[in-house]
């Protein structure tokens, strides 16, 4: 079969860029389209050194940096790539991919990541965060998403069957679009991450620093706590006002490479995690590192933490995270590192393909008998 791999952008590696990678582990010869495709060479490696092809928007003043801006023309813009040549259509979708269009002998498998948050579940907020609540600017910017969200909504009907990365994403989606959804976890290499005999004193978070992932919240409650480290890893628009957050006992280090971040990983006393996440791969590799996780009781952590890999802060406070560092003071020698390790076999990228290639295989197989009849 023909496969045709759809993503909104390729313009760095993170949680959505590895499971395109190990789609193309089990689709070598798929090929690739996007929305844009400015993907470092360094990158490049993970995509079988492919490139995409791409929309209109590649071309436009600032696409490299400023993609985003564009959200109001990518619908347009996705509906151009012509993917009519292929049997089987795989979008990789948190915002327009799964808005490719296909025709009736084609079958279309979205694996969706979330719907799009800023649309649908983070509206008030985003409006809130982004000063576009009132104002010219704010009228516009609620019209833009009205249109989006009508849509988004259409454009599920191209989609045959949804794939959820867990199961909280299934319920958003079943909420937003309707549509009923199987779940398959996203890829992570446990395997390359070890156990270390020897943990440090310090507590560690990574994240890309954007309002939703909590690192304020992090901060301020280590900044309560002064006999207690804090060792933060990312960058994003949030650094300088997190910046001003932190204390002396919290050390934040910006972009690292993920050498230095796995680095931090085994070493760490715990990972803390504060956002409400579609699956969360950060905390998943933590405990491939045998390290304990503390993480906000509600997402995708609810599905990747156990009892014996970590504990959860029931309210997104401060003072309910400072109360489960507490807890995890008084119960940490309980964690055994080896069993948080093997608690996330699950997720590893084997168990991920396989599970793709069987439902892709199966799905594809139904449709070409029912297009036979």
């Amino acid at each position: 079969m023909k496969v045709a791999i759809v993503h909104e952008w390729f313009v760095d590696f993170s949680g959505s860029e590895r499971v395109i990678e190990q789609l193309l582990q089990v689709f070598p010869e798929a090929d690739l389209f996007s929305v844009i495709d400015f993907m470092p060479d360094t990158f490049r490696k993970h995509l079988l050194h492919k490139k995409a092809t791409t929309t209109f928007i590649q071309h436009l003043p600032f696409a490299r940096k400023q993609y985003r801006n564009y959200l109001p023309l990518m619908p347009l813009a996705i509906e151009q790539l012509d993917v009519s040549a292929y049997d089987v259509v795989l979008s990789s979708s948190h915002a327009v991919a799964k808005g490719v269009l296909t025709h009736a002998n084609q079958l279309h498998i979205c694996y969706c990541h979330s719907p799009a948050r800023y649309a649908w579940d983070l509206y008030h907020q985003y409006l809130q965060e982004s000063g576009l609540k009132t104002g010219i600017k704010g009228f516009f910017a609620k019209i833009i998403l009205h249109r989006f969200r009508l849509w988004d909504l259409a454009s599920t009907q191209r989609v045959d069957y949804f794939l959820a990365n867990s199961n909280y994403i299934a319920r958003r989606i079943s909420k937003n679009y309707g549509r009923q959804s199987t779940v398959i976890y996203p890829p992570v290499d446990v395997d390359s991450f070890a156990t270390v005999p020897q943990h440090g004193d310090f507590y560690f978070t990574a994240s890309r620093m954007v309002t939703y992932k909590r690192i304020d919240l992090i901060v301020e409650a280590f900044r309560d706590m002064p006999d207690k480290k804090l060792v933060v890893i990312g960058d994003g628009p949030d650094f300088q006002k997190i910046k001003k957050l932190a204390s002396k006992n919290v050390t934040l280090l910006g972009y690292q490479p993920f050498e230095v971040l796995k680095d931090y990983l085994q070493r760490a006393k715990a990972f803390i995690f504060a956002a409400e996440e579609d699956f969360g791969i950060t905390p998943v590799e933590a405990q491939a590192c045998g390290t304990p996780v503390i993480a906000y009781g509600k997402g995708g952590a609810l599905e990747t933490v156990t009892p014996v890999s970590g504990l959860f802060f029931r309210n997104q406070t401060k003072t309910s995270l400072q109360e489960a560092i507490a807890t995890f003071e008084d119960t940490q020698f309980q964690f055994d590192p080896h069993k948080i390790k093997a608690s996330v076999q699950r997720f590893n990228n084997n168990r991920f393909k396989e599970e793709i290639q069987q439902f892709v295989t199966e799905k594809f197989h139904g449709f070409q008998q029912s297009l036979s009849h």
